[in-house]
């Protein structure tokens, strides 16, 4: 299923149709301010377990990134130091992945790696969904590095190849090809371990 949302105002109707799906443990394919991701509930483990096994993510090792629909719901889910929470409040909503540790609020499958990544995308769809949802959603980039960029960044063609997994794709208009800046936070002074779209005002 494809349906179209508009990032300027976004229609609640067409907002709760995706948040039944998430809500139902299923697996939605949406635009942020970057890269086009998939995503499910964050808090839903089966849904997460599908998307990794899907993305081939082993999250022993690899950190998993939850979008959160501001800071307060991200201080839920993520130990937030008062030094990092100026940082992130001067940058987000925007184009980073802050990785800090993660709070007793995450299932167990986030704990192996003892980190989360968080996102406050400045996306209104995204962050609306995760509003109206109540719960972070998961978020991984749909790009291949092997492909041709249109299906990573054209809905409908990112639907033509997603409808047998995705049970909905959202068309918020072509997407960006460049990743979010990885901000490291776990120690006193963050460090950029992945340079990407967005220059970090510190």
């Amino acid at each position: 299923m494809l349906i179209k949302i508009y990032n300027d105002n976004p229609h609640p109707r067409e907002i709760e149709k995706v948040v039944a799906i998430l809500r139902d443990g299923g697996i939605v394919i949406y635009p942020t301010d970057t890269l086009y991701g998939i995503g499910c509930d964050a808090l839903n483990v089966r849904a997460v377990e599908q998307i990794c096994a899907l993305k081939g993510i082993n999250p022993q090792k690899s950190n998993l990134s939850i979008i959160c629909n501001d800071l307060s719901a991200a201080s839920e889910y993520a130990k937030i130091s008062t030094p990092m929470f100026k940082l992130m409040k001067k940058n987000l909503p925007g184009p980073f992945t802050f990785i800090l540790p993660t709070t007793s609020s995450l299932p167990k499958i986030y704990k192996n790696k003892k980190t989360v990544g968080i996102r406050v995308p400045s996306n209104n769809i995204i962050r609306e969904i995760a509003a109206q949802l109540g719960n972070p959603i998961l978020s991984t980039s749909i790009k291949d590095e092997d492909e041709e960029m249109e299906y990573s960044t054209d809905p409908e063609l990112i639907h033509e190849k997603w409808e047998e997994i995705a049970d909905l794709v959202i068309d918020g208009g072509i997407g960006g090809s460049e990743p979010s800046t990885v901000v490291e936070c776990t120690t006193d002074e963050p460090e950029i371990i992945r340079l990407g779209k967005g220059l970090l005002n510190y």
